[in-house]
């Protein structure tokens, strides 16, 4: 064999090896949209069970059970003989009333029972083969289209609701994040409302759930930024890129703080290294590493749940883990919490999870000048599409018939 030739084939190899993990990919693009609709499913059923006397730990188990089951049912076959990984990429979560986020408790600290108007905050996310896709919706329970809910309720909920509406269409190749941050605050302002200002909208990679690219609800004032408060560096959108548009706005100051629940949603730091002392430290970090090494997890996942409690204060202090706090808002101020994944695709900017605003929390206050404009331009999109979508279905359905 020649050099040329040699030389040939190992560059042949190096091509081989190299996995694209972008929507650049037609079966990655797939994946993530197979993610989504089981992420909607999910969010479906759990809207649905979310009644007056069903247990948190119950809504928990159940979206998780719905999403491992669909999960499994998908790509089967394995890849250089190892199956291919899928299921829950961010634990189930059920937040009330005045709790924002990160709410999954476990089955020794239940909760109250839900009650007829409780404010229910859904989280979630749903990865194949490490392509995630993530949602969050938020109800009352109990409430129907007749139902009346205060004003600052519907206030915050159509404020939320539209600030993830205009951020998922305004993340398009080219834009920057300062844009978005600007219009989340120029929607809660025209509300009367705040963005809680430690959640932010995440580029979201292969396996990363939070990736470095960030947008922020709120900038920073200089009190903020000295009490320790990070001011997210600038960046733009590029396509092929996936992000998960998180927004939740309040009635109160926006500063949700944690509580006296146990935090139980962790994740790995993947980068930290420590030899733990504590025997349930190893226990939990060995468990961690072979079964979440990379994804959020919750201690509720853990056979030995005890345990567990016990080696996750260790693997927290040494850096090894990530915590997930249950936030807070101050009592009798109301939270709305939207999530929805878009992807960043050749055609456009493409919203695959989320679930429309209920009715009962719509509210009769206008938007801003600026807002309505782009609300009406996101209408018109959306029933061009689905005129469509009807035509390409009534198209097929005659060439069948003939």
């Amino acid at each position: 064999m020649s050099d040329d030739e040699s030389s040939v084939d190992v560059e042949g190899e190096e091509e081989e090896e190299e996995e694209i993990t972008d929507l650049s990919d037609s079966n990655v693009c797939t994946k993530y949209q197979e993610a989504s609709k089981i992420v909607n499913l999910a969010l479906k059923g759990l809207v649905e069970m979310c009644v007056a006397g069903a247990k948190v730990i119950d809504l928990c188990q159940f979206g998780t059970t719905v999403i491992d089951t669909q999960a499994k049912k998908l790509y089967t076959k394995k890849v250089k003989g190892a199956a291919i990984e899928r299921g829950v990429a961010f634990p189930v979560c059920i937040s009330v009333n005045e709790i924002v986020c990160n709410h999954s408790p476990l089955s020794s600290e239940e909760l109250p029972p839900l009650e007829n108007g409780d404010i229910v905050k859904i989280d979630l996310g749903c990865h194949i083969d490490g392509y995630i896709s993530v949602a969050a919706h938020p109800l009352i329970v109990g409430a129907t289209t007749d139902s009346n809910p205060p004003a600052e309720m519907r206030n915050v909920a159509t404020a939320a609701y539209n600030a993830m509406l205009i951020a998922a269409h305004s993340i398009t190749s080219g834009c920057d994040n300062t844009k978005v941050t600007q219009q989340v605050e120029r929607i809660s302002k025209a509300y009367g409302v705040n963005p809680i200002s430690s959640v932010r909208m995440h580029q979201m990679k292969r396996f990363v759930i939070d990736g470095v690219k960030e947008v922020a609800l709120k900038e920073p004032t200089a009190d903020e930024l000295d009490e320790g408060e990070e001011k997210v560096p600038p960046c733009s959108f590029e396509q092929n890129e996936v992000y998960a548009i998180d927004v939740a706005l309040s009635t109160g100051d926006g500063k949700a703080r944690p509580g006296e629940l146990r935090t139980t949603v962790f994740k790995r730091n993947v980068e930290a290294n420590y030899r733990l002392k504590m025997k349930a430290s190893r226990y939990v970090l060995s468990e961690i590493d072979k079964k979440f090494p990379t994804l959020p997890f919750t201690l509720r996942h853990f056979d030995d749940e005890r345990q567990a409690k016990m080696g996750v204060t260790e693997c927290v202090a040494k850096g090894l883990l990530t915590p997930y706090p249950s936030l807070f808002e101050k009592k009798g101020e109301y939270v709305a919490h939207f999530k929805c994944t878009v992807l960043l695709l050749p055609s456009g900017t493409s919203r695959v999870t989320g679930l429309d605003l209920p009715e009962y929390l719509k509210t009769d206050k206008e938007p801003d000048e600026e807002t309505g404009k782009l609300l009406k331009e996101i209408e018109d999109i959306a029933a061009a599409k689905a005129k469509k979508k009807a035509k390409k279905k009534k198209k097929k359905k005659s060439a069948a018939s003939s």
